[in-house]
Protein backbone atom coordinates (compact mmCIF):
# COMPACT_ATOMS: atom_id res chain seq x y z
CA UNK A 1 0.00 0.00 0.00
CA UNK A 2 2.06 2.90 -1.20
CA UNK A 3 0.08 5.48 -1.82
CA UNK A 4 -2.28 4.27 -4.36
CA UNK A 5 -5.43 4.50 -2.04
CA UNK A 6 -7.14 7.99 -1.79
CA UNK A 7 -6.35 7.57 1.64
CA UNK A 8 -3.39 5.56 3.13
CA UNK A 9 -3.40 3.83 6.68
CA UNK A 10 -1.46 4.51 10.09
CA UNK A 11 -0.20 1.59 11.44
CA UNK A 12 1.15 1.06 14.97
CA UNK A 13 3.91 -1.31 14.80
CA UNK A 14 5.23 -2.65 17.27
CA UNK A 15 9.49 -2.96 16.82
CA UNK A 16 9.84 -5.00 19.87
CA UNK A 17 12.63 -4.62 23.08
CA UNK A 18 15.61 -3.82 20.82
CA UNK A 19 17.07 -6.52 18.92
CA UNK A 20 15.85 -6.25 14.93
CA UNK A 21 15.23 -9.91 15.01
CA UNK A 22 12.79 -9.74 17.29
CA UNK A 23 10.42 -7.94 15.09
CA UNK A 24 7.41 -10.02 14.05
CA UNK A 25 6.44 -10.46 10.26
CA UNK A 26 3.61 -8.19 10.07
CA UNK A 27 5.54 -5.41 11.70
CA UNK A 28 7.98 -5.75 8.69
CA UNK A 29 5.27 -6.39 6.59
CA UNK A 30 3.60 -2.92 7.99
CA UNK A 31 7.03 -1.10 7.53
CA UNK A 32 7.44 -2.33 4.03
CA UNK A 33 3.52 -1.44 2.90
CA UNK A 34 4.06 2.40 4.18
CA UNK A 35 6.25 4.67 2.11
CA UNK A 36 6.47 6.98 5.15
CA UNK A 37 8.38 5.89 8.60
CA UNK A 38 7.45 7.82 11.96
CA UNK A 39 9.23 7.60 15.06
CA UNK A 40 9.78 9.19 18.61
CA UNK A 41 12.85 10.54 19.33
CA UNK A 42 14.72 12.93 21.78
CA UNK A 43 16.20 15.98 20.13
CA UNK A 44 18.58 15.59 18.82
CA UNK A 45 18.20 11.83 18.01
CA UNK A 46 17.28 8.87 16.13
CA UNK A 47 15.09 7.16 18.65
CA UNK A 48 15.43 3.18 19.89
CA UNK A 49 12.91 2.20 17.30
CA UNK A 50 13.89 3.75 14.52
CA UNK A 51 17.64 2.17 15.38
CA UNK A 52 15.70 -1.16 15.65
CA UNK A 53 14.46 -1.01 12.22
CA UNK A 54 16.96 0.70 10.17
CA UNK A 55 17.99 -2.77 8.84
CA UNK A 56 14.64 -2.90 7.43
CA UNK A 57 14.25 0.35 5.78
CA UNK A 58 14.64 1.17 1.77
CA UNK A 59 16.45 3.89 0.32
CA UNK A 60 12.87 5.99 -0.47
CA UNK A 61 11.06 5.70 2.91
CA UNK A 62 10.04 9.04 4.17
CA UNK A 63 11.16 9.80 7.61
CA UNK A 64 9.51 11.90 10.07
CA UNK A 65 10.92 12.11 13.43
CA UNK A 66 8.53 13.29 16.38
CA UNK A 67 11.28 14.79 19.00
CA UNK A 68 10.05 15.08 22.27
CA UNK A 69 9.57 18.92 23.10
CA UNK A 70 10.55 17.81 27.19
CA UNK A 71 11.53 14.54 28.96
CA UNK A 72 12.65 15.35 31.97
CA UNK A 73 13.05 18.67 32.41
CA UNK A 74 9.73 19.42 33.81
CA UNK A 75 7.29 17.62 36.48
CA UNK A 76 5.55 15.57 35.07
CA UNK A 77 2.42 16.38 37.29
CA UNK A 78 2.88 20.13 36.49
CA UNK A 79 0.33 21.97 33.76
CA UNK A 80 3.14 23.02 31.78
CA UNK A 81 4.35 19.50 31.46
CA UNK A 82 0.95 18.93 30.55
CA UNK A 83 0.46 21.72 28.32
CA UNK A 84 3.45 21.06 26.50
CA UNK A 85 3.64 17.43 26.05
CA UNK A 86 0.06 17.68 24.68
CA UNK A 87 0.36 20.09 22.32
CA UNK A 88 3.29 17.76 21.26
CA UNK A 89 1.16 15.08 20.11
CA UNK A 90 -1.84 17.50 18.46
CA UNK A 91 1.24 18.54 16.12
CA UNK A 92 2.31 14.93 16.03
CA UNK A 93 -0.89 13.29 15.19
CA UNK A 94 -1.87 16.66 12.38
CA UNK A 95 1.70 15.37 10.65
CA UNK A 96 1.28 12.01 10.76
CA UNK A 97 -2.51 12.66 9.74
CA UNK A 98 -1.14 14.90 6.49
CA UNK A 99 0.38 11.92 4.98
CA UNK A 100 -2.39 9.53 5.61
CA UNK A 101 -4.91 11.62 3.84
CA UNK A 102 -2.54 12.18 1.09
CA UNK A 103 -2.76 8.53 0.20
CA UNK A 104 0.62 7.63 1.99
CA UNK A 105 -0.03 4.77 4.60
CA UNK A 106 2.64 5.72 7.70
CA UNK A 107 4.12 3.29 10.03
CA UNK A 108 4.85 5.10 13.65
CA UNK A 109 7.20 2.66 15.15
CA UNK A 110 7.01 1.84 19.01
CA UNK A 111 9.40 0.33 21.34
CA UNK A 112 7.73 -2.93 22.59
CA UNK A 113 3.98 -2.97 21.45
CA UNK A 114 2.30 0.56 20.77
CA UNK A 115 -0.17 -0.45 23.18
CA UNK A 116 1.72 -1.10 26.70
CA UNK A 117 2.80 2.04 27.77
CA UNK A 118 3.80 3.46 23.95
CA UNK A 119 3.67 6.76 22.79
CA UNK A 120 1.46 5.62 19.77
CA UNK A 121 -1.51 5.38 22.02
CA UNK A 122 -1.88 9.40 22.15
CA UNK A 123 -1.99 9.56 18.37
CA UNK A 124 -4.16 6.80 18.05
CA UNK A 125 -6.87 8.24 20.25
CA UNK A 126 -6.42 11.27 18.33
CA UNK A 127 -6.86 9.85 15.08
CA UNK A 128 -8.71 6.75 15.63
CA UNK A 129 -12.22 8.10 14.36
CA UNK A 130 -10.97 9.86 11.90
CA UNK A 131 -8.30 7.51 9.90
CA UNK A 132 -7.70 3.82 9.04
CA UNK A 133 -5.80 2.56 11.93
CA UNK A 134 -3.84 -0.99 12.54
CA UNK A 135 -2.06 -1.65 15.60
CA UNK A 136 0.49 -4.41 15.43
CA UNK A 137 1.75 -6.07 18.76
CA UNK A 138 5.16 -6.09 19.36
CA UNK A 139 7.18 -8.47 22.03
CA UNK A 140 7.28 -6.45 25.22
CA UNK A 141 10.66 -5.81 26.63
CA UNK A 142 9.60 -7.28 29.91
CA UNK A 143 9.41 -10.50 28.14
CA UNK A 144 12.83 -9.99 26.54
CA UNK A 145 14.16 -9.63 30.03
CA UNK A 146 12.34 -12.66 31.25
CA UNK A 147 13.79 -14.83 28.89
CA UNK A 148 17.17 -14.15 30.54
CA UNK A 149 15.96 -15.11 33.74
CA UNK A 150 17.26 -18.47 35.42
CA UNK A 151 13.24 -19.55 36.07
CA UNK A 152 10.20 -18.83 34.53
CA UNK A 153 8.76 -15.14 35.38
CA UNK A 154 5.62 -17.06 36.33
CA UNK A 155 4.20 -20.69 36.66
CA UNK A 156 0.98 -22.16 36.84
CA UNK A 157 -1.50 -20.13 39.00
CA UNK A 158 0.62 -17.41 39.42
CA UNK A 159 -0.65 -13.86 39.41
CA UNK A 160 1.74 -10.98 37.31
CA UNK A 161 1.51 -7.87 38.45
CA UNK A 162 3.02 -4.89 35.88
CA UNK A 163 3.93 -1.68 38.56
CA UNK A 164 5.08 1.65 37.51
CA UNK A 165 8.24 2.71 39.40
CA UNK A 166 6.68 5.83 39.47
CA UNK A 167 4.13 5.56 41.39
CA UNK A 168 4.09 6.97 45.13
CA UNK A 169 5.72 5.09 48.08
CA UNK A 170 2.57 4.13 49.52
CA UNK A 171 1.20 2.71 46.16
CA UNK A 172 4.38 1.13 45.40
CA UNK A 173 4.42 -0.90 48.62
CA UNK A 174 0.79 -1.83 48.27
CA UNK A 175 1.35 -2.99 44.66
CA UNK A 176 4.19 -5.05 45.35
CA UNK A 177 2.97 -6.04 48.71
CA UNK A 178 0.15 -8.15 46.64
CA UNK A 179 2.42 -9.26 43.51
CA UNK A 180 3.21 -12.92 43.12
CA UNK A 181 4.93 -11.90 40.09
CA UNK A 182 6.14 -8.71 39.35
CA UNK A 183 7.56 -6.65 36.43
CA UNK A 184 8.28 -3.00 37.60
CA UNK A 185 9.04 -0.74 34.42
CA UNK A 186 9.58 2.92 34.89
CA UNK A 187 12.81 2.06 37.13
CA UNK A 188 15.31 5.37 36.36
CA UNK A 189 15.26 7.34 38.92
CA UNK A 190 13.61 5.40 41.67
CA UNK A 191 15.49 2.07 41.10
CA UNK A 192 16.59 3.32 45.04
CA UNK A 193 12.89 3.28 45.90
CA UNK A 194 11.42 0.38 44.21
CA UNK A 195 14.58 -1.69 46.31
CA UNK A 196 13.13 -0.32 49.40
CA UNK A 197 9.76 -1.24 48.25
CA UNK A 198 10.61 -5.03 47.46
CA UNK A 199 12.61 -5.60 50.56
CA UNK A 200 10.05 -4.08 52.75
CA UNK A 201 7.71 -6.57 51.19
CA UNK A 202 9.86 -9.35 51.53
CA UNK A 203 10.96 -9.61 47.32
CA UNK A 204 13.87 -8.58 47.20
CA UNK A 205 16.04 -11.56 47.49
CA UNK A 206 13.90 -13.13 44.46
CA UNK A 207 14.30 -10.08 42.06
CA UNK A 208 15.96 -9.16 39.45
CA UNK A 209 18.05 -6.47 37.56
CA UNK A 210 17.19 -6.37 33.61
CA UNK A 211 19.27 -3.60 32.04
CA UNK A 212 19.05 -3.52 27.34
CA UNK A 213 17.11 -6.75 27.64
CA UNK A 214 18.00 -8.15 23.76
CA UNK A 215 20.41 -5.24 23.06
CA UNK A 216 23.65 -4.53 23.01
CA UNK A 217 25.23 -3.62 26.54
CA UNK A 218 22.56 -5.96 28.29
CA UNK A 219 23.15 -6.65 31.92
CA UNK A 220 20.96 -9.40 33.89
CA UNK A 221 22.00 -9.63 37.46
CA UNK A 222 20.14 -10.36 41.45
CA UNK A 223 18.66 -7.01 42.09
CA UNK A 224 21.33 -6.95 45.14
CA UNK A 225 23.84 -6.45 42.57
CA UNK A 226 22.18 -3.62 40.75
CA UNK A 227 23.84 -0.85 40.36
CA UNK A 228 23.28 2.28 42.51
CA UNK A 229 21.79 5.64 41.80
CA UNK A 230 19.70 6.35 38.46
CA UNK A 231 18.89 3.15 36.59
CA UNK A 232 19.07 3.88 32.51
CA UNK A 233 16.05 4.15 30.27
CA UNK A 234 15.90 0.45 29.35
CA UNK A 235 16.00 -1.05 32.85
CA UNK A 236 13.37 -3.41 34.69
CA UNK A 237 12.98 -5.23 38.09
CA UNK A 238 11.59 -8.99 37.06
CA UNK A 239 10.36 -11.16 40.39
CA UNK A 240 9.86 -14.42 39.24
CA UNK A 241 6.55 -15.95 41.22
CA UNK A 242 6.42 -18.72 43.49
CA UNK A 243 4.72 -21.42 41.19
CA UNK A 244 5.58 -25.25 41.68
CA UNK A 245 6.41 -27.23 38.99
CA UNK A 246 4.38 -29.95 38.01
Amino acid sequence: MRGGNAQGVLYGVGTGPGDPELMTVKALNAVEAAPVVAYFCKTPGRGNALTTVTPYLRPDHTLLPMAYPVTTELDHNTAAYRECIETFFDDSAEAVAAHVEAGRSVAVLSEGDPFFYGSFMHLFLRLRERLACEVIPGVPAMLAGASRLPRPITMRDDVLSVVPGTLPDAELHAALAVAQAAVVMKVGRNLARIQAALAAVGAADRAWYVERASQGGERVMPLADAPTGKAPYFSMILVPGPGKRV
